[in-house]
Order: structure tokens, then C-alpha cells, then sequence
């Protein structure tokens, strides 16, 4: 039985979701509470017999990664995002891989069509600077650590 009332408790609760229903169903239930791809939690499809694992929502934000774990026990993952899908870095794959945040994150549209067709150059500016870019340059800052560790 499919209950909406705590689907919708863990799509503002989670960083990540998985449903074992039919797409459709989690579709019509996600719908009305996509906000953006920054804020919504990941949200992974698996069918009722195992064959899929689908990433719905957040494929760069952690749904690529869940439906690889769940790979491991038989679910074929279904990877559609163009840059994993080409073999190729994500400006968010990229960021992760830093420790950094995305501060531009719009810009992360153009740059992911870049980086499908070509290496775009990663730049360290050490200040202090100050930095001027256009729409086309995604602009990543590194996480700041508590102090102690």
C-alpha cells in the first residue's frame, strides 16, 4: 500500500529516497513537491521484481550514487544524466570531489554542456582577488572546516 502521507514526510525529511513502486506512481506523488534540483532529495525507482533502479530525481546529487549501491544486490542502475552517461565529469561530480560548494549554481547548465564536449580548465585563485565571471563559469568555493579537525 502506498501511503502519501509519509512519502511526502520523507521528501522534506531525506537527502535521498528510494521507492520500490511503479514510476508512475512516484511521479504523480513527487510532482507537486519538486522545488529545484537544489533542494529536492534524490529520488531512486526500483521496480517491484528488482530488475531497475532509476534515479527520478537528483542523478548528480547523490541518485546516481544510491542506485549504484543498489546495484550490488541485482537492480540493473539506469543512469541517464549526459555527463556520467558520456564518461565525463559533472561540474557537482567536480565540486564533490574538491570539497567545495557551488556558489554560481545556474551557471552548472552551461558548464555540464561544456564539459560534454571538451576538458574545461579548473582554476585555484588564491586571494586575496577578487573574481568577476560570466553565466558560462561556474564558480566553486571549498567548504570551510570546523576548527579542531
Amino acid at each position: 500500500m502506498f501511503d502519501k502521507t509519509i512519502f511526502r514526510k520523507a521528501f522534506e525529511e531525506y537527502d535521498a529516497i528510494v521507492a520500490v513502486f511503479a514510476t508512475g506512481i512516484v511521479v504523480r506523488e513527487i510532482a507537486p513537491l519538486i522545488v529545484n534540483k537544489w533542494k529536492d532529495p534524490a529520488v531512486v525507482v526500483v521496480d517491484s521484481n528488482m530488475n531497475f533502479a532509476i534515479p527520478l530525481l537528483g542523478g548528480h546529487h547523490g541518485g546516481n550514487e544510491v542506485v549504484r549501491k543498489i546495484a550490488e544486490i541485482g537492480p540493473v542502475p539506469v543512469v541517464t544524466t549526459a555527463t556520467e552517461v558520456h564518461n565525463r565529469n559533472s561540474v557537482e561530480g567536480i565540486a564533490k570531489s574538491l570539497g567545495c560548494d557551488i556558489v554560481n549554481k545556474p551557471s552548472t547548465v552551461q558548464v555540464n554542456c561544456a564539459l560534454l564536449d571538451e576538458d574545461v580548465e579548473v582554476l585555484e585563485i588564491k586571494g586575496p582577488k577578487i573574481v568577476i565571471v560570466g553565466d558560462d563559469v561556474s564558480v566553486l568555493k571549498r567548504e570551510e572546516k570546523a576548527e579542531g579537525k
